[in-house]
């Protein structure tokens, strides 16, 4: 699978892929340096990151249509977790940062080498949505401080909004303008020139606009010089072994959003277009780009959903695009970094804005408040909880959420007590009929509903018991305790507990739990078993 994204083009598809190319540097250029601002660091780690790091990822990914790169949530997550370590824009923080790189390409070399990929599963939708969109509110007021030219004292999330909002007659209205302006340019492009890099162009317009009138000189934030030349071997200096070890926590956070959005944005591709893709080889590659983006001096890479889709969409089906990018971006730096001096500080907070905004999934919210109500507040706990409390708290309270939903449902599963219907099949009954109750429980036996399993079935004022175990999966020991007691009490009031239509691992899971049930293959075998006093199969390795 080396190499695999390279394959499948043809000497015609090249001049295709190669203007694909650089329309991912123009959508790299500014992005890369915006989300870099996001993450306190110096634009020019964000643009290093835009070459061998993509170039690494390019050359082991199996998808062909992957781009990896800094996104806005990763930003935001260096952002809170850097913060918490060491002033932003300051040499240990950028150090840190690139420290964190390689913390990152620790864990997903683990996940690769222990084929933890799977792992990504458990980042339920709701946290996923509520996650993303919590990242993306917490962007987007700090890009509209850049925006209205303003600075803040308040650093909770909502006396900072409400600081924002009081200091809008203060807003520097150049910055205003340029900010919106570059909005409105990138918005306009996209309904009436989508193929068009629209925020290059804005970028691009912004900044001659800013060089020509000298509004730097009049208030108006701009980049300032970025140092020339290419990245050079560099390994984080001056990161203590506790620092080291404080990285790995939001490590594994944003291995783990990387995960569940990168994974399935390549799976996506790769049934559209019908070429396979190795979820483990991905993991690899991953690692592999951030061990290049920590040594290289760029920040944390992961995958972009929507340069992959800007990719998909003007029909490039190989990785050769990033290959492109990471030439122009390193032209860029070796020969034209002075070009980058004049660029408006609001123009890059509308470019990020614009491209953060959709992250904010109302739609999905929306659906998940009409389809399951539970789900839907995990997601806006998980909005709210990141601007208020930290990307990695919020991921955390919503993981616990999630688990208590999932055992809140699982600890009542749907029961019935069936009887005899059309066609010999068992049909579910309103109350028990005369001779044995047939009793069906859908779900896994385990500590949460072990109780109700109880319970219900000791309520059953029948003779004897039939339980349809074709639907408990599995059974913890607790619910095997749950069933001994069932067995004993019922075998002490002179009635019989019998099995029906249980799978062959139900049945060596009883036997390793030492039951000596009888079993049936049917419900109907089963009472007339019961009825006439037969034991067909006496033992769970029978029948």
């Amino acid at each position: 699978m080396m190499f695999a994204g390279l394959r499948g083009v043809r000497r015609a598809d090249l001049p295709r892929e190669i203007a694909a190319g650089i329309t991912l540097a123009a959508l790299a250029i500014p992005l890369n340096i915006g989300y870099a601002q996001i993450a306190g660091l110096p634009a020019v780690v964000g643009l290093y990151a835009a070459i061998a790091p993509m170039l690494v990822f390019a050359l082991l990914s199996s998808s062909r249509q992957l781009v990896a790169s800094p996104d806005a949530p990763i930003a935001a997550l260096i952002a809170s977790l850097l913060g918490a370590l060491a002033v932003a824009g300051s040499e240990n923080y950028v150090e840190l940062a690139y420290a964190q790189s390689l913390v990152c390409a620790a864990v997903f070399l683990l996940f690769y080498v222990f084929k933890l990929g799977f792992l990504a599963n458990f980042l339920s939708e709701p946290v996923l949505v509520g996650f993303i969109a919590g990242l993306a509110v917490e962007i987007l007021t700090s890009q509209v401080k850049k925006i209205l030219g303003i600075t803040t004292t308040s650093e909770e999330f909502f006396p900072e909004v409400w600081e924002i909002i009081t200091k809008i007659p203060q807003a520097h209205w150049w910055n205003v303008l340029i900010g919106v302006g570059t909005m409105a340019v990138i918005l306009g492009l996209r309904r009436l020139a989508p193929a068009l890099p629209g925020p290059l162009i804005a970028l691009v317009a912004a900044t001659a606009a800013v060089a020509a009138t000298g509004l730097n000189s009049k208030g108006v934030s701009v980049l300032g010089s970025v140092p020339s030349g290419l990245p050079t071997p560099h390994f984080p200096s001056g990161v203590t072994l506790g620092q080291w070890a404080s990285l790995i926590p939001g490590a594994i956070a944003i291995c783990a959003v990387t995960l569940a959005d990168g994974l399935l944005t390549a799976r996506r591709y790769a049934e559209q277009h019908d070429y396979p893709v190795d979820g483990n080889q991905e993991l690899r590659a991953f690692g592999a780009g951030n061990i290049a983006a920590g040594l290289t001096g760029s920040m944390t890479i992961g995958s972009s959903a929507s340069r992959t889709a800007a990719m998909d969409s003007i029909g490039s089906r190989s990785q050769i695009p990033s290959l492109v990018c990471a030439v122009v971006v390193a032209i860029l730096l070796a020969f034209f970094s002075d070009l980058l001096a004049y660029l408006p500080n609001a123009a890059l907070a509308g470019i990020v804005a614009v491209a953060v905004i959709k992250l904010i999934d109302l739609r999905k919210l929306a659906e998940l408040w009409r389809l399951r109500r539970s789900e839907f507040w995990i997601a806006v706990v998980c909005l709210l909880g990141v601007p208020v409390l930290g990307s990695l708290s919020a991921v955390v309270i919503a993981f616990l959420l999630s688990a208590v939903d999932m055992v809140r449902r699982a600890s009542k599963p749907s029961t019935a007590v069936l009887k005899p219907g059309p066609a010999g099949r068992y049909i579910r009954a309103h109350e028990p009929g005369p001779g044995p109750a047939v009793y069906r429980f859908e779900g896994p036996l385990f500590f949460a509903n072990a109780d109700t399993f109880k319970t219900e079935i000791l309520a059953l004022e029948t003779t004897d018991v039939v339980l349809d175990a074709e639907a408990i999966s599995d059974v913890d020991t607790t619910g095997a305790e749950a069933l001994r007691q069932v067995e004993a009490q019922l075998t002490a009031a002179g009635r019989r507990l019998v099995v029906a239509r249980a799978t062959g691992d139900l049945r060596d899971l009883l036997t390793h739990y030492e039951f000596e049930l009888t079993h049936f293959d049917s419900n109907e075998a089963a009472v007339a078993g019961v009825r006439s006093g037969e034991s067909p199969d006496p033992g769970p390795q029978g029948g």
